[in-house]
């Protein structure tokens, strides 16, 4: 019996080394992700004086930062500004790249392929190629100063959710289609009935990917409403709390985790439905 035991003990300490070798890759990359963050955790429950000193590991863990912050900085209004700004784009994004992504995939219409090539060209062209006319256009319409003018493109046109969409609806077979044709489904109702329901983990992904983005926006913010604080996003908030608390690292650090935390908490709730769709996306061109 003991020399039984002996034996397995030696095949369970290959087991585990044999996953550690396959993982090791895995295992690195998240060590790499997650140290960054550990950081910012203990130093955002630092005291003002140990802060970014020798001492990585808190003397006197303090909590309360994460309530001051409230008193530095009205970060309940950016965060409003922020969630209305994601939330908007986002469902802006899909209301105008479902159908049009469905255009491009399912239906047989003259200049479909020359539409589909303008569409990976918008998405090479910098944004900050088109800002300044863009900026004047909606200067010209008062709207500067106001979060409009990010949430309006987001109903019209956004290249990079067609793309992503399109590759995900072409892997639904046509035969679906079709069917849904025969037993008197329009175009639109097909889409709705049959082509949405079955990509719904392509749309999360691609929506996942919008609200990221502009949860995480700085350069847009920071171009229309610079000048009025009251319409700020958290991304243009934290980057002016940064420059009034420089200081205060421990402040700083606590903002930041704030303002992950939607982020993380929406990711883990989508995480089977994202990493479906990247998974099929892109498989048919």
């Amino acid at each position: 019996m003991t020399a039984a035991v002996g034996a397995r003990k030696p095949f369970a300490w290959r087991r585990t080394l044999d996953w550690v070798a396959v993982h090791s890759l895995g295992l690195a990359l998240g060590l790499m992700f997650t140290l960054p963050v550990v950081f910012v955790l203990l130093t955002a429950v630092m005291s003002d004086s140990q802060a970014f000193t020798a001492d990585l590991w808190p003397r006197e863990w303090h909590w309360g930062n994460f309530v001051e912050v409230f008193d530095k900085a009205p970060l309940l209004g950016y965060l409003g500004n922020s969630l209305l700004y994601s939330l908007l784009a986002t469902a802006g994004m899909l209301l105008s790249s479902i159908p049009a992504a469905y255009a491009l995939a399912k239906l047989r219409w003259r200049g479909r392929n020359v539409v589909f090539l303008l569409v990976v060209g918008a998405m090479m062209l910098p944004p900050q190629v088109v800002a300044v006319p863009l900026y004047d256009t909606w200067s010209s319409l008062g709207l500067t100063g106001t979060l409009w003018p990010l949430i309006a493109p987001y109903f019209l046109f956004d290249a990079f959710s067609i793309f992503l969409l399109r590759q995900f609806i072409l892997t639904i077979p046509q035969s679906y289609v079709d069917a849904a044709r025969v037993d008197g489904c329009g175009e639109f109702r097909a889409l709705v009935r049959v082509v949405v329901p079955m990509a719904r983990p392509g749309i999360a992904a691609t929506a996942l990917f919008c609200f990221l983005y502009t949860w995480n926006d700085y350069f847009g913010p920071l171009l229309y409403t610079s000048e009025k604080p009251d319409r700020w996003t958290l991304s243009l908030a934290l980057s002016s709390f940064k420059g009034m608390h420089h200081v205060q690292w421990n402040l700083a650090m606590a903002v930041t985790l704030l303002i992950m935390v939607p982020a993380v908490v929406l990711f883990a709730f989508a995480q089977r439905s994202f990493v479906k769709g990247i998974t099929f996306t892109g498989v048919k061109g």
